[in-house]
Order: structure tokens, then C-alpha cells, then sequence
């Protein structure tokens, strides 16, 4: 069924009215059911509800009176009625999908809004990669709000991107139909040390009257931190201590608890509710970075939900934090986020608040999914060619590119290694003792070998070090063009050929993620959009992630969804120790570090 346009509560608040005043004939009823009611916090049985207009017109015990011959009517006894999920912060391109196809991979779950930050196309394409992100999501059957991207570099002068975003382009971006607010602030120095270009981005953020969206990565709590709120960003997602979620919404900002495919940041901080009483109208579920494996086959917000009621969170707390909170924090409680009069229509059936299994999911009063199928088209956008042509290297790579000269002398050498933490996103910076052979330093017991390989304008670049942490063993490598936030091109292997191979092969196939071993290829997924995106089905995406994933573990790795930390290990906004295009980057001081430690440890 496809969508009609979604009228403004003004435009049809005619018919809302005469709908609830019995005058006309609703377009759906719902009856039987329980209604859970996010703005009081009640669950009240035998509430109905009927709809016109793809909007809620009547909300109460009785909507007899609103059905008419033509209207549908449901029987929803045994169910509780739920607003649609929202979800505060995420970034679609991680799921590997463009918006069409993640829309069809959520909405069964009972996601219905998405507020998305597409800051990684922009790193490739710029403004241009934003506004096709934009109009594809405008698109789809449920709410995709798209937030401009803030940061691009994420760090100036310590990352070269393929495109660089400004204080024109989020002016331009900000008069855009679905632009909802700033993405997140991920320069946080550049805030606290008044950047004139960031304060000029938050300050035509403020004057559309949109919400400026936060990223403190920092632990420390002092003068910095109470500057970078100073500054305009009204939440953060990168808390992942219950003190984190204290320190914010004590300053006015809202607390987002992730749960993504790699980031379990719920159960350490949700405690500022359970336990420490704090009010939760300031706090928000989000998921930030979904592997498209774990949205087929887990689930999306309902199961960010499920976990936050398993870890203590009284369910109706949690799908208010799911659901109203996630729409005002946005200024959108008058248009959703709740089941009740001039609502966006957007609903779910569900016979358990506990375990949520998603019966059928309403969005703008059309049925969009059922029993975990997906009952609408999602509209797809027509990419143009110079999109799935972004990975240019400039020449083949060789084993050469991946040989780590010693300092002078041949000893043992004692190195930086970026230390990969399981499930988080922040690292640590390791120093560790590294043997030479033949005057070069290589992968050894849990050390591999990570390089970044330009990939934007055909440098032939490529800058090694090491990391530890993945587990891996035996002959292999791992390349992706998925390298957040510059998304050039992360390369970690044991062994320098297998490096070259998975190079190689991502410039032949227009970008994505490949596994070899022993000179041959166990895993690819094709991501051909911008090196970060497919727009094949979800599923079949989600298969090959998954044998990604399988490839991985029979390599060694244990950590969990550890592509997820592969693809941050470039992200130089997150501490301690992050790779790019510059060198190796100390993430605490925000500077460049030397691989190698002069002197011994220090």
C-alpha cells in the first residue's frame, strides 16, 4: 500500500475534529486492546482509538461513534497498544543500507522514527552524499529526520575527508523539509576552545530553532566540559558510566543510553534511574550504530527496549524513553511520540510489555508490517553513477605498502598499539615490546598490523601501525572502506600479501568489507555506495555481514560484533588512540604521535 501525503495537524484538524465528535466516519478503529499511555504513565484497558488523516483523532474508552460503513476496524484484544519506536541517534550508513533498505529492515520491529546523522556520506560525497541521504529518507512509509552533519573532518587537522562540511552548508542544509536539527558535535576542543566555525554551524542550528546534538567523548568533567554545554548541544550518546548520565541532564542536556551492535552503554548507566532516583523524562535509548546482521536478526529499538527493562528499567519508563521523550527532546511531542489526539498514527500491537514481540506495526495509520513482515513498499532513491565510484586508491597496493621499518639499530622496539576495548568504543593507548626481523616490524602473538589507506583522491597513501585486541591468528587480513568518521580505507591483518589482496579487492568492487586468508577471499560485502552503502534487500545484506561476522571468529576474533570496533579504529574524536591519513593520533592531547617510543617505555 502506498502512503498518501501526510497532511499538517492544521490541515486536517476539520475532520480530526468532526472524526472525535462523532460527525464523520473514522478511517481506522482499534478496539479490544490496552492502552499505554506515555504522557500520564498509565495502562488503561478497553481504551480505543481512531484515526483520520494518518493522524489519532480519538482517544479514549469508547470510539463507537467514529466508525462508519467504510471504516476498518480492528480487534486488538490480548494486545497493548504502544506508540511506534523512535530512536534519538543513529546513523543509518552503519547498517550497511541506504535509508529505503533500512527502513524495511526496521520497521517490523516497531521502529517508526529515526532521527539520523548521515555524517559518513558526507565525509565522502559532502553536502551532495547529505541531501540524496535526505530525499531517499523523505521517501519512506515511516518518520526519517535527518540531522546535518556537524563535523566533517571530525578533527580538523588531523584527518583529510574526501569532502569538508561548513558553516554555509548546515545554513543551506537547515532550510531543508526533513533537516530536524545539528548532528552530533563530535569536535568537542574545537567547542571548548571557541572554534569560529563550529560556533557559527551551532549558532545557524539556534536561529532555525533546531536542536544542536552532542558528542563528549572526554571523561574529564571540569572547566572543559562545562564549556562544550555552554556552547549549544542539548544531548550526548557517549556516556558509558552512570556518573555520565548524572553529569548531563544535571546540565540541562539529555542522557541518550545506546545499544547498538558493539556499544552496551544501557546497563552502566541506566542505574541513574533505577537506583539513584534521577527524574527519567531526561533520559533517551538510542542505538547509534547498528550492524545490518544484528537489525534482521535482533531487532532495532525493541530490543534497546528489551534490554533496559531486563536490566531494572520499569517498562513504561523505558518505552517513554523510547517514544515521548525521544519527540519533545526534538520539539515534535505535538506530532509523535504518544497515542493521542493529532498524533502522527503511529502504533504497535504487542502482547507482552516485557519481551515486546511486535504483532503489527501502524504507521500514520496504514498497517506497515505484520508478524515480522513488512507489508509496504519503501521507495528507493536513483543514486547516480559517480556515487559507487569513490574508492580510488591511485595504484595496486603490494606487500611493500605494509612494511614497518624499524628505528635504527634492529633491537627489540617498544611501540604504540591502539588496544581495542570489547564493546565500547573508546580504546586504550598501549605501549608494547615488538621484536625485528629482517629490519622490519610486524604482526606478533595478539598484534596486528592496521594501515589507513587513502582512498578519496588517489594518493597511493597508506599509513601503518598496530593494533591489539581482535585475537587474530594465522594468515589474514581485513580491509573496509567503512572507516569512521573519514571512511578511507582500514586495513588489519597478520600478514602484509593478505593486506595487499583485501586492498586490492575493495578498488575492484567499489568499496566494502573482505576477509582473506592464506590467498583466499572467506568473506565480502559489497558496499558499492559511497564504499559505506547497499541498496540490495536487508536480508541479503545481513547474510553476508553475518558470514562476515563467522569469517572473523574463524580467524580468531572473539570479540563480539567486532567489525563495529574495526570500522571506529579511525575515529579520532573518541580516546585514547585512533589512526588517520596524518599518523597515529592521540586522542587525549590531540595530537599526532610516533609509533615508536624513543627512550624505552615511558
Amino acid at each position: 500500500m502506498k502512503h498518501a501525503p501526510l497532511l499538517s495537524w492544521a490541515d486536517c484538524a476539520p475532520r480530526l475534529v468532526a472524526v472525535a465528535a462523532g460527525r464523520a466516519a473514522a478511517d481506522l478503529v482499534i478496539t479490544g486492546g490496552t492502552l499505554v499511555n506515555v504522557q500520564s504513565r498509565e495502562v488503561l484497558p478497553g481504551w480505543q482509538v481512531a484515526v483520520a488523516e494518518g493522524r489519532f483523532a480519538y482517544v479514549g474508552p469508547d470510539a463507537a461513534h467514529c466508525i462508519g460503513p467504510q471504516t476498518r476496524v480492528v480487534d486488538a484484544t490480548g494486545h497493548f497498544l504502544i506508540p511506534g519506536l523512535c530512536d534519538g541517534h543513529m546513523h543509518i550508513e552503519s547498517g550497511m543500507l541506504t535509508p529505503a533498505e533500512f527502513a524495511a529492515a526496521v520497521i517490523p520491529h516497531g521502529t517508526t522514527t529515526i532521527f539520523h546523522d548521515p555524517h559518513e556520506i558526507a565525509n565522502v560525497l559532502g553536502l551532495r552524499g547529505v541531501r540524496m541521504m535526505h530525499d531517499e529518507a523523505l521517501l519512506q512509509p515511516i518518520n526519517i529526520f535527518t540531522q546535518m552533519p556537524s563535523c566533517a573532518p571530525s578533527a580538523p587537522g588531523l584527518e583529510t575527508t574526501g569532502f569538508e562540511i561548513g558553516p554555509d552548508d548546515v545554513a543551506e542544509a537547515m532550510r531543508w523539509p526533513g533537516i530536524i536539527g545539528l548532528g552530533e558535535m563530535m569536535n568537542y576542543p574545537g567547542v571548548i576552545n571557541g572554534s569560529q566555525q563550529m560556533l557559527e554551524e551551532i549558532a545557524a542550528t539556534m536561529r532555525a530553532g533546531k536542536v544542536v546534538g552532542g558528542h563528549y567523548a572526554s571523561p574529564d568533567r571540569g572547566i572543559p566540559f562545562h564549556a562544550y554545554v555552554a556552547g549549544g548541544p542539548s544531548d550526548d550518546h557517549e556516556g558509558t558510566r552512570e556518573q555520565d548520565a548524572i553529569d548531563r541532564v544535571r546540565q540541562g542536556m539529555r542522557s541518550m543510553l545506546r545499544l547498538g551492535s558493539a556499544w552496551y552503554d544501557i546497563e552502566s548507566q541506566i542505574t541513574a534511574i533505577t537506583e539513584k532516583g534521577l527524574d527519567p523524562r531526561n533520559f533517551i535509548l538510542c542505538t547509534d550504530d547498528c550492524h545490518s546482521g544484528t537489525l534482521v536478526h535482533d531487532g532495532h529499538m525493541n530490543r534497546a527496549l528489551r534490554h533496559a527493562i531486563a536490566c531494572g528499567c520499569d517498562p513504561l519508563i523505558a518505552i517513554q524513553m523510547a517514544t515521548i521523550n525521544t519527540a519533545t527532546h526534538f520539539g515534535l511531542e505535538r506530532e509523535l511520540g504518544s497515542i493521542a489526539p493529532g498524533r502522527r498514527a503511529d502504533v504497535i500491537l504487542t502482547t507482552d510489555l516485557r519481551m515486546l514481540p511486535i504483532d503489527a506495526v501502524y504507521a500514520r495509520g496504514v498497517k506497515v508490517a505484520e508478524a515480522g513482515h513488512l507489508t509496504v513498499a519503501c521507495p528507493h532513491y536513483d543514486w547516480p553513477a559517480d556515487t559507487r565510484a569513490t574508492v580510488r586508491m591511485g595504484r595496486g597496493k603490494t606487500d611493500g605498502d605494509f612494511a614497518i621499518p624499524a628505528p635504527a639499530g634492529g633491537k627489540p622496539v617498544t611501540a604504540r598499539v591502539i588496544g581495542v576495548v570489547g564493546n565500547q568504543a573508546p580504546t586504550k593507548a598501549l605501549t608494547m615490546d615488538l621484536a625485528v626481523t629482517d629490519g622490519l616490524v610486524g604482526a606478533q602473538g595478539d598484534v596486528a598490523q592496521i594501515a589507513l589507506v587513502e582512498r578519496h583522491r588517489a594518493t597511493g597513501q597508506a599509513v601503518n601501525a598496530f593494533v591489539s585486541g581482535f585475537g587474530y591468528r594465522g594468515r589474514m587480513a581485513l580491509a573496509s572502506t567503512v572507516a569512521h568518521d573519514s571512511h578511507h580505507m582500514i586495513v588489519v591483518g597478520t600478514d602484509r600479501t593478505q593486506m595487499a589482496l583485501a586492498a586490492n579487492r575493495l578498488a575492484a568492487v567499489g568499496g566494502g568489507v573482505t576477509l582473506w586468508r592464506d590467498g583466499l577471499e572467506l568473506a565480502l560485502v559489497e558496499l558499492p555506495i559511497a564504499g559505506l552503502m547497499s541498496d540490495r534487500p536487508a536480508r541479503e545484506v545481513a547474510d553476508k555481514a553475518q558470514a562476515l561476522v563467522a569469517a572473523m571468529a574463524d580467524c580468531g576474533c572473539t570479540l563480539n560484533n567486532a567489525f563495529m570496533q574495526h570500522s571506529l579504529l579511525a575515529l579520532v574524536v573518541i580516546p585514547e588512540l585512533r589512526i588517520s591519513d596524518k599518523g597515529l593520533i592521540d586522542v587525549t592531547r590531540f595530537a599526532v604521535s610516533d609509533l615508536f617510543v624513543t627512550g624505552g617505555k615511558p
